[in-house]
């Protein structure tokens, strides 16, 4: 396997840089599918009963677990495997993705076929979020020192790809459905099984092709800053280190908060929209919804990260917050205008800034502890993802089952739910506002050994 080692993927004098991204995508806009996954909710709940739901067939809140575990096991392995990827390079990170994922889809389809969601659970939850995991990290630190001059835009190439993947992945997993769907049986299993074979072959075209700068190669006439701007160091600080200061947890509620609000929303996109405007949104309507999300999920990646390089990252958080808790407040009344344009609106612009803290972070990160262990620390910070991954879906499933089981509506049986995430957004507003410089005792010495016990 010496194919996969590090030094195999050095990329030779003269490689051009604006080739990396491309392997990139191979790999996020595979891993994205977890973004369409709620497509999938429905028709799941109608597996026995096929025309409707029977009594053995599984709830919304059962089915709501698989996409929350899935984003648990993102983070948590992002955390566990994040120096692995960093010392072991892109393509065996981006090798090991592409079986945990792929074969996640396998095991799943093995679920569905035998009706056992504890199966799915471990198939799709466990091991489809660690291939999640490893896949989403393995090429941020990558495409960061291959854009040093443009850091935010890097990582905009890097995660947006992710946020785009349900834009192909939601339409290709509806026409599947129906394809192997008969009077008698959904076409779940066989679906999940063309997926996983699928995404199992371009993300192996990623690992082929990804590449890793030479020891201090720098782009053409690029000069580091003299003088670093506030809030962007020129210096690092150790992976483990960065556990200790108050920033990487401020940091880390920033991202939890934005991501928790956005999350919960999108992993049930297609049902909400047809429940708060029934009639007028069917399956085929809502699915689009969803690709179309994904479009605004994908974009908001590369243009708020590029944005960020300008503005400044804290500066961009601000404008998730801010405007984010207008738009929350705001969908309740669209919903009761029965302004279908209103809803659209409304989630397309928060799902772009969805997608932007997300692309914003990785180089928040490196502004702030420096670029060696950026990598490493992301995977960290992702815990975040996965706490988030459950508060989500859970606010929303059983805020929106115990409306219904008061008698609320099910048009309204969100409203409430809008108001909460328009709250989390105001304090991690405040989180943000104190994110400041780290302390100079956290950094790292020039020595060949720093004090963390870390190779300089």
């Amino acid at each position: 396997m010496s194919f996969l080692a590090r030094e195999r993927t050095i990329a030779p004098p003269g490689y051009n840089r604006w080739l990396i991204p491309p392997a990139a995508l191979c790999v996020h806009l595979c891993i994205g599918q977890a973004y369409a996954f709620s497509v999938f909710n429905l028709p799941m709940t109608k597996l026995i009963g096929i025309a409707k739901s029977a009594p053995t067939d599984w709830k919304l809140t059962e089915l709501g677990w698989i996409f929350s575990l899935a984003i648990f096991f993102l983070g948590v392995s992002a955390a566990v495997f994040g120096r692995w990827v960093e010392e072991g390079g892109p393509r065996r990170a981006m090798f090991a993705a592409a079986l945990c994922w792929s074969g996640g889809f396998f095991v799943a389809a093995l679920g569905v076929y035998v009706h056992n969601i504890w199966i799915i659970y471990l198939g799709y939850g466990v091991l489809g979020g660690i291939g999640l995991g490893v896949g989403y990290i393995s090429p941020v630190s990558t495409l960061i020192k291959w854009f040093p001059d443009r850091p935010g835009m890097a990582t905009g190439m890097a995660i947006m790809g992710f946020g785009g993947g349900a834009f192909i992945a939601s339409p290709l997993s509806v026409w599947l459905m129906h394809r192997f769907t008969t009077p008698t049986h959904i076409g779940v299993p066989e679906t999940f099984l063309c997926l996983g074979a699928i995404y199992l072959c371009f993300m192996m075209v990623g690992a082929a092709i990804v590449r890793i700068p030479a020891p201090g190669w720098k782009p053409e006439g690029y000069v580091a800053p003299a003088q670093p701007k506030r809030l962007i160091t020129t210096r690092d600080v150790y992976v483990y280190q960065a556990l200790r200061t108050p920033q990487f947890w401020l940091i880390w509620w920033v991202l939890c908060l934005n991501v928790t609000a956005g999350i919960g929303v999108l992993g049930q996109a297609s049902a909400m929209s047809q429940e708060m405007f029934p009639g007028r949104i069917t399956a085929v309507a809502a699915s689009g919804f969803v690709g179309l999300m994904s479009l605004f999920n994908m974009a908001g990646r590369f243009v708020w990260a590029s944005t960020s390089d300008f503005i400044g990252r804290r500066n961009t958080y601000f404008v998730f917050f801010v405007l984010g808790f207008i738009l929350y407040c705001t969908v309740p009344y669209t919903g009761k205008a029965g302004s279908v344009a209103g809803f659209v609106a409304c989630f397309l612009v928060i799902i772009s800034m969805y997608g932007g803290g997300f692309a914003t972070v990785p180089a928040y990160l490196k502004d702030i502890f420096g670029t060696r262990y950026v990598g490493a620390i992301h995977g960290l910070l992702l815990t975040a993802w996965s706490a988030a991954g459950i508060f989500g879906p859970v606010i929303v499933n059983y805020m929106r089952q115990y409306q219904i089981d008061h008698n609320v509506p099910k048009a309204q049986a969100y409203n409430l739910t809008m108001y909460v995430m328009a709250s989390l957004l105001v304090i991690g507003f405040f989180c943000n506002f104190f994110v400041k410089a780290v302390n100079e005792r956290h950094y790292m010495k020039d020595d060949a050994k720093d004090t963390y016990g870390a190779t300089a």
